[in-house]
């Protein structure tokens, strides 16, 4: 699904680059170009729960970003991924909530375990000010979470795993090195304070949004399918 895939898939695993055809993570596109509407500048975090997302250092940042105008929130939404509520059901929630409580910025950071159905998760996506991908991860290849993102057309604050790199790298969001807690917050701090920094990065991710609906993404599976079927010699399907 990623440039990055195809690349590690030749490269580490020594596959023949003729059997590699890359078809991007598919995405519902927002039709809505409006953006943020006034409120509290909200910064937003999706998907299952559990360590490696990141989640600390936003939480961390946040301590130096209540000082700006509009008191920014950070809404983490999602529930505990499965093997994490197995474990420990929801000790970690509760360890990132008492992160916040020590670092002086509870009122600032909340934690929403409601399911969204597609609808209800584009609005979220909506509300953003800025969507934030903190993922601890340097290998990560492929991001639903980002590709959302971008679909709906918000700016992205990410760390460098190799889906953030690709996507962003025409200015989409910005991406900033893992362990570097005073460049995430650099990143939050303008986007938050630069309007015309956030705007031509909303604008950009819309115009990268249409190769990522799912329409299109449909189309290039089967586009591939009628060619390999195309290719295959008659006494193959005997």
């Amino acid at each position: 699904m990623t440039d990055a895939a195809r690349e590690r898939l030749r490269c580490e695993y020594e596959v023949d680059p003729r059997k590699i055809t890359m078809i991007p993570h598919g995405a519902t596109v927002s039709t809505d170009a409006s953006g943020v509407r006034g409120g509290r500048p909200t910064l937003v975090t999706w998907g299952l729960l559990g360590p490696g997302k990141g989640i600390e250092r936003v939480i961390d940042a946040m301590a130096t970003l209540k000082d700006l105008p509009g008191q920014p929130r950070y809404l983490v939404a999602g529930r505990m991924h499965r093997k994490m509520s197995a474990a420990g059901g929801e000790s970690y929630r509760y360890a990132l909530a008492e992160r916040a409580r020590s670092r002086g910025v509870e009122a600032s950071v909340d934690f929403d375990t409601g399911y969204r159905n597609v609808a209800m998760l584009t609005a979220l996506i909506q509300s953003a000010a800025v969507v934030v991908v903190p993922y601890d991860s340097g290998d990560q290849v492929t991001s639903g979470v980002l590709v959302d993102a971008v679909a709906n057309g918000r700016p992205v604050v990410a760390t460098a795993f190799p889906h953030a790199v690709e996507l962003l790298a025409s200015g989409a969001g910005i991406v900033v090195p893992h362990d570097d807690p005073e460049a995430l917050t650099t990143a939050l701090r303008r986007v938050l304070t630069q309007p015309r920094l956030s705007g031509a990065m909303a604008a950009e991710a819309r115009r990268l949004a249409p190769d990522m609906a799912w329409p299109v993404v449909a189309s290039a599976y089967h586009r591939l399918a009628r060619a390999i079927l195309t290719r295959r010699p008659a006494w193959a399907w005997r």
